[in-house]
């Protein structure tokens, strides 16, 4: 196993592409691909981040994300959170003057988080494959700078993140997210189901998979 030191990441690949999700879509934007994860979730379209990557210290990921010249910075994975060192990453880019946001799940504590960062919190679903991993420190993030994406499966997922959403207070606070699971939930079929419940989700598309390919690396 490689041995970090305070100045290092596990990083399965940097690249410049436009945002394709939270309320920064489409935005031009650095994403800084974290490595390791500890879910498995059905969805996955990143699974070649559970292992791949290399270790990199601050200032070479800093030189390259000032390298590509977006003022957004997207920090994903992978789970960024399982590294340590990312809290004082995430703070270095803040301090360099970018605006940075946060990829993770909901079941690791975001507490610690650089407030100036904007937390995309990922909920999981019971069809995601891992129910019932929320932890639930993060709803008292709820605020401007905090976003609960659900990535909905099935009508059952609409129904129990609807639940979720309305019990913790999310659409009071932050902004909610709804995402049709990629070729598995039709997103004619998730925009009229937000319409006819009434629903205060902002529907969600996975721009950069409508402009390039859901198999494509690097986008």
């Amino acid at each position: 196993m490689e041995k970090a030191n305070p100045q290092t990441l596990k990083i399965n690949e940097i690249f410049h592409s436009i945002q394709g999700e939270s309320s920064l879509a489409g935005y031009p934007t650095t994403f800084v691909r974290t490595s390791g994860c500890h879910l498995r979730c059905t969805y996955c379209d990143t699974t070649y981040a559970y292992n791949e990557g290399r270790m990199m210290d601050f200032q070479e990921i800093l030189a390259t994300v000032k390298k590509n010249g977006a003022p957004y910075v997207c920090v994903t994975g992978g789970e960024p959170l399982l590294q340590k060192n990312i809290l004082p990453f995430l703070s270095l880019l803040s301090n360099e003057g970018f605006q940075v946001s946060l990829e993770t799940s909901g079941d690791l504590d975001c507490t610690q988080v650089d407030e100036r960062v904007l937390k995309v919190i990922d909920v999981k679903t019971p069809d995601s494959g891992e129910p019932n991993k929320f932890n639930f420190k993060n709803i008292d993030l709820a605020g401007p700078k905090t976003e609960f994406k659900f990535v909905i499966c099935s009508e059952g997922d609409f129904e129990w993140a609807e639940n979720f959403s309305k019990e913790n207070k999310l659409y009071e606070k932050s902004i909610v997210l709804y995402s049709p699971s990629f070729n598995k939930i039709d997103e004619k079929w998730l925009a009229k189901k937000i319409l006819s419940e009434k629903s205060s989700a902002r529907l969600q598309l996975q721009l950069h998979k409508y402009i390039w390919s859901f198999h494509a690396r690097g986008v």
